[in-house]
């Protein structure tokens, strides 16, 4: 195991028993300070908390049973208890995070991104690859082949010789075109900027998508042609746009950007938004919006914000 892989899984660890001790109610402040200056550290760690907090959705009934039962007892020994319990917690999450639903090879990616970070580069051939937040993928220009690890890419070649994006759910052929691939569990977004793309999906036939449309890639074929969403590319100049957009679905793109934990009350989901923030300042972003709505921000820490209805003032 190189220095690199190393590094990976001991943030992972790290990451599931920082997520363990917090959900476990016995964190006091000093804790969350010192979970803070880890997060502060490097990117690599911002990326596994990121991570961890997302896997743990899948496992909300499981880590509070085991970690509340010991911090009831005010013995001596209450921390020692704590700690086995906590171990047992961290191991759920740990063992689903170095596994195939949360690949390592992100980390061992030729070319990967942190939480909130983007990154553009110019391939061998000339072509111009960008990666969004939290994205990984291998390069193999030998072969003309893009692997799509996780997240998103745009990728504009401007050679006659084909490049391929591969991708969970099938390949992407692009040749004098731009295209831009989001890859989530279920399956990827192809969305085509100009020129035309071939698409091979795992089941079905193959098809053509052209300049304006974009469809859905799935483990059983390719969905409809729609229209291209315009606003969705805005990431690549940094900026994340809105127009008239539920302010629960605007919430969960910005969360990507952010390492941490980022809530809302759920009668905020049907809040709009209308707009265009920089991603590069989120806090700033969310300050806008409580600017412009009946919200409030509440920062327990940098990496722990709520959104609140607005009181009204007497």
């Amino acid at each position: 195991m190189n220095s690199q892989t190393s590094d990976a899984h001991q943030a992972v660890r790290a990451a599931a028993q920082w997520l363990a001790l917090l959900e476990s109610g016995g964190a006091n402040e000093q804790d969350r300070v010192n979970l803070q200056r880890w997060l502060d550290t490097c990117a690599t760690h911002q990326h596994a908390w990121q991570k961890a907090q997302a896997l743990r959705q899948r496992f909300a009934d499981l880590p509070s049973g085991l970690a509340l039962s010991s911090l009831d007892r005010p013995d001596p020994g209450r921390r020692v208890v704590l700690k086995r319990a906590l171990g047992a917690v961290a191991l759920v999450p740990t063992a689903w995070l170095i596994s195939r639903q949360l690949p390592l090879d992100a980390w061992r990616a030729d070319l990967h991104t942190a939480t909130g970070e983007r990154k553009k580069v110019q391939l061998t051939d000339g072509s111009s690859l960008q990666l969004n937040t939290a994205s990984a993928v291998d390069v193999d220009m030998q072969n003309r082949r893009v692997k799509l690890i996780e997240g998103e890419l745009s990728l504009k070649v401007t050679s006659t010789t084909p490049l391929t994006i591969q991708t969970k759910f099938g390949n992407v052929i692009v040749s004098q075109s731009e295209v831009c691939v989001r890859q989530h569990a279920q399956g990827c977004r192809v969305s085509v900027f100009n020129g035309s793309v071939q698409l091979q999906p795992l089941q079905g036939p193959v098809l053509a998508v052209r300049g304006g449309q974009q469809v859905s890639l799935q483990a059983v074929g390719a969905g409809a042609i729609t229209p291209f969403d315009a606003l969705a590319p805005g990431w690549r100049e940094g900026v994340l746009m809105a127009k008239n957009q539920p302010l629960g679905d605007f919430l969960r793109e910005l969360g990507t950007y952010r390492a941490g934990v980022l809530r809302w009350e759920p009668e905020l989901e049907t809040l709009h938004v209308t707009g265009s923030f920089l991603l590069d300042d989120t806090d700033r972003v969310l300050a806008l919006l409580a600017a412009s709505l009946p919200l409030e921000v509440h920062s327990r820490t940098r990496y722990w914000v709520t959104l609140l209805p607005r009181k009204n003032s007497v």
